[in-house]
């Protein structure tokens, strides 16, 4: 009988500690995904700013080529 105790109270615990380790994996998850969506926002406002930036370079290039032609 207290074999039985012994190991309905180890199964308990490892029982306990895989739930605590799936919500643990879900918050986890929860962060990683919010975490992406932060990154990919950031990555597409840098996509627009490096495009807005290579315009004005190329407009710059242009001008000074248009200002050595003359």
């Amino acid at each position: 009988m207290n074999r039985i105790m012994t190991d309905t109270d180890n199964f308990e615990e490892k029982l306990d500690r895989l739930i605590e380790l799936c919500q643990q994996l879900k918050r986890d998850n929860k962060a990683l995904r919010e975490r992406e969506g932060d990154l990919l926002g950031e990555r597409s406002q840098l996509m627009k700013k490096n495009e807005m930036a290579r315009q004005k370079v190329e407009t710059m290039i242009n001008r000074l080529q248009a200002l050595s032609a003359e």
